[in-house]
């Protein structure tokens, strides 16, 4: 396998490895990955989290598998386990059909070591598309929002939405970012800021709550947030949270664009109704976990309801910024993602 390097996963001398993003940003710990369990506890604890990364480090794996000598009847077993490791983010789904196309080949080790590389390829070119064709829509001195965490750690190349916003940065357009710190999991204040101090954007970190007053006071010109799985009408879930500043942005007439690539796109899923929605560990409501350690601040019973994700409805979406270009409602509407990705 080549050496492969990206934020959040990288293959040396054909082993995988992968960022620990837990423990992010005050300590960066680089985990050896070798066995599909230990892939799907990453990726359930969220040491390995971002819908593309998710796809390429399982894609990773099974190739670094199968050169270790796994048969095509244990790669395509293990394929099913990590499948179930997230069930929103289909991504994973995309990629693992791809992975399985290519453990089906007389030289299934080649295959599948060629079949993870090229995903990780292509999601570096994915990227770049959707942040070329995203930043043309950003005006000079604009203050922009975005929710969660959408750069280089949530994919192989540049980032969905944070992908855009850098992009419009290194243009010199004069940027300003709010950073959605993002509750529960606090993946904007722990994540997103990080990157935008690696990447030298101009940021400032907000309580999730806090949007609504700066919109009414018409400092957030244009709002950019990325995404799990885009269903066929244009309904698309990403982290909790997202829908709430689809609405205010809705009231307060302010831009809102989902940026993904075109692996987020589910034509199985008719509309967001049938998106499976993760369901996580309530400790993430009751108290916060680092690489701090853990704090409760709600009682150790408190009953809590922590989805991971919401589903923002197309209704409330001003343009889908994908790596083939950027579309309007009427666009969704007229089936353009049928046309495309059917």
């Amino acid at each position: 396998m080549k050496n492969l390097s990206a934020l959040s996963l990288k293959t040396h001398q054909g082993e995988l490895y992968v960022l620990d993003q837990t423990l992010l940003p005050h300590q960066q710990q680089w985990l050896h990955c070798t066995t599909v369990t230990q892939m799907v506890t990453l990726i359930q604890r969220l040491q390995l989290r971002g819908a593309p990364a998710i796809g390429i480090g399982a894609s990773l794996l099974l190739a670094y598998r199968a050169t270790q000598g796994d048969s095509q009847a244990q790669l395509q077993k293990d394929a099913e386990i990590l499948r179930a490791a997230r069930p929103t983010a289909v991504n994973l789904m995309n990629n693992l059909d791809s992975m399985l196309e290519a453990i089906q080949h007389t030289d299934f080790v080649s295959a599948t070591v060629a079949c993870a590389e090229a995903l990780f390829a292509e999601d570096v070119a994915l990227c770049q598309l959707m942040a070329e064709h995203g930043a043309a829509l950003v005006q000079p001195n604009e203050q922009l929002l975005t929710h969660c965490n959408t750069g280089g750690l949530a994919t192989a190349g540049v980032g969905t939405a944070l992908g855009v916003i850098n992009l419009a940065h290194q243009q010199g357009k004069n940027i300003r970012l709010w950073v959605d710190e993002t509750r529960p999991l606090l993946q904007g204040g722990r994540l997103t800021a990080w990157e935008c101090q690696q990447l030298g954007i101009p940021y400032q970190l907000i309580c999730d709550n806090m949007a609504a007053m700066l919109m009414a006071r018409g400092q957030v010109d244009r709002i950019f947030v990325g995404s799990d799985r885009i269903a066929a009408n244009g309904d698309f879930a990403n982290k909790v949270g997202t829908y709430s500043l689809a609405v205010l942005a809705h009231y307060h007439q302010v831009p809102f664009y989902v940026v993904a690539p075109h692996t987020t796109v589910d034509l199985a899923c008719a509309d967001g109704s049938v998106i499976p929605i993760e369901q996580r560990n309530a400790d993430e409501v009751r108290g916060v976990s680092g690489a701090f350690g853990q704090t409760l601040w709600a009682p150790e019973e408190a009953p809590v309801f922590n989805p991971a994700f919401d589903v923002t409805p197309a209704n409330l979406v001003t343009g889908w910024v994908l790596d083939t270009g950027v579309y309007s409602q009427q666009d969704i509407a007229a089936g353009v993602l049928q046309q495309l990705f059917g």
